[in-house]
């Protein structure tokens, strides 16, 4: 595929949030974003291999696509889950967002859409409308899923053995998954990386993923969802 690079978003600190996007135009456009958490590389290494690959092989039809390689640019650069405003981008978004919060990292911020990085990013998807969006983390290997996703879900889990959920098994207000299919009508795949280790480094955990990750496409699986 062939991908131009956007105008970029700024972060707190006034750093760029690159965007990329293939040069089809659609009613609504595939999402692939990492780095939603600063600290969570293993997503961000696995999207990055992804987009090398889809940007390598030319045998793969044009689709409309948009990728974010990290969102949290201030909180990668620091090895931090939040930004610089100590916001936790996933409970920042405005619906079922809540100012109240027990642990720091989870952080909703002054108020719904407060930071700039998630400002940017809503006034992509306005411009732009989501039709599907994989938003790569780590925790605990698991592919949850909201929204019209459970079939990326499960296509993703029959190939890397990841458990496959619709509730990650604890409260996420103000989280991406909440909003896009409750604003946009589009499935939301929050796809969690095991944490890599000296047995499974970053690569280790790009090739458990590979296969399934390049099926989406080979299979037209993600193409369906444009429809």
């Amino acid at each position: 595929m062939i991908f131009t690079e956007m105008s970029p978003g700024q972060s707190v600190e006034g750093v760029d949030i690159p965007a990329f996007k293939t040069d089809v135009k659609a009613k609504n456009y595939i999402y692939l974003i990492a780095g939603t958490h600063g600290d969570e590389v293993e997503g961000v290494y696995v999207l990055q291999k992804y987009f090398e690959w889809l940007k390598e092989d030319h045998d793969l039809e044009e689709l409309p696509l948009i990728v974010i390689p990290i969102l949290n640019v201030d909180g990668y650069k620091q090895g931090t889950r939040v930004n610089s405003h100590a916001v936790d981008l996933n409970r920042n978004y405005p619906v079922e967002w809540s100012p109240d919060f027990k642990k720091k990292k989870y952080n909703p911020g002054p108020s719904a859409l407060s930071e700039p990085e998630n400002i940017f990013l809503k006034k992509l998807f306005d411009k732009f409308k989501p039709a599907i969006i994989l938003s790569f983390h780590s925790w605990k290997p698991i592919i949850n899923y909201n929204g019209d996703s459970e079939d990326i879900a499960k296509a993703i889990g029959n190939l890397n053995g990841y458990p496959i959920a619709d509730d990650i098994g604890y409260e996420t207000p103000g989280s991406l998954g909440s909003f896009v299919p409750t604003e946009y009508n589009a499935g939301v795949i929050t796809f969690e990386c095991p944490p890599f280790s000296e047995e499974k480094p970053l690569q280790a955990i790009w090739e458990e993923n590979e296969d399934a990750l390049k099926n989406l496409f080979s299979s037209g699986l993600l193409k369906q969802k444009l429809t």
